[in-house]
């Protein structure tokens, strides 16, 4: 390491309740539309959103809402806590958080839609597609996903099922759309998850240096 490096702060470490955010993300994620869907007779979860479930005219809207407000708050966790990010990323990942609750204050209706919902929607899976090159470090001490190659490589594909997802979505004609929003819903929820823990025991291998 150069003197130049030595100079350098500590990296911040992810706190605890980022890591537990981490372990629950992508298990509600996925347990929110498949409990509140059971329980809809006459659900298509191929060919309807996630958001559908918490329409108002939803018989299950208080249970998709309910795990969309958890997510939110999983979400910004690991925004507040996960320290080891850059700046912007983090504050990415909490604008998603609160995009992820006025998208649920403001619910599509179950024939046309919400401005407003689209809007929040719209910008939650950008930002939780766009966050890793934000919140990436060139350092050498940086634990290696968030370095600048799989930093790219993780946006690169999260933009790449985001954009499809929201072809799918703007296309009334598209039969498919609700086995795509599940796809993307699950690799965003996953890939915040596993940068999380990477960082983690990444980090727990290296003890702080005293400077």
């Amino acid at each position: 390491m150069t003197s130049a490096n030595k100079t350098l702060p500590p990296i911040g470490r992810i706190g605890k309740p980022a890591l537990y955010a981490a372990y629950i993300g992508p298990f509600q994620s996925a347990a929110g539309w498949l409990i509140a869907g059971s329980m809809w007779p006459g659900y298509d979860p191929v060919r309807q959103t996630i958001s559908d479930l918490a329409a108002n005219e939803s018989p299950v809207q208080l249970i998709m809402s309910s795990f969309f407000v958890l997510g939110g708050v999983l979400t910004l966790l690991a925004a507040i806590y996960g320290r080891t990010l850059a700046m912007p990323g983090r504050v990415a990942l909490f604008v998603a958080a609160i995009c992820t609750f006025g998208l649920t204050i403001f619910p599509t209706p179950l024939i046309g839609y919400s401005i407003e919902h689209r809007v929040f929607a719209i910008a939650s899976f950008v930002l939780s597609a766009g966050w890793p090159l934000l919140a990436m470090r060139k350092r050498a001490d940086a634990p290696w996903i968030i370095r600048p190659a799989a930093s790219i490589i993780g946006t690169a594909l999260q933009t790449m099922l985001a954009l499809w997802f929201l072809s799918s979505w703007t296309d009334p004609t598209n039969m498919t759309v609700g086995v795509w929003e599940r796809v993307v819903a699950v690799a965003q929820a996953a890939y915040v998850s596993v940068v999380l823990v990477v960082c983690y025991f990444s980090q727990a291998k290296t003890p702080s240096k005293k400077q």
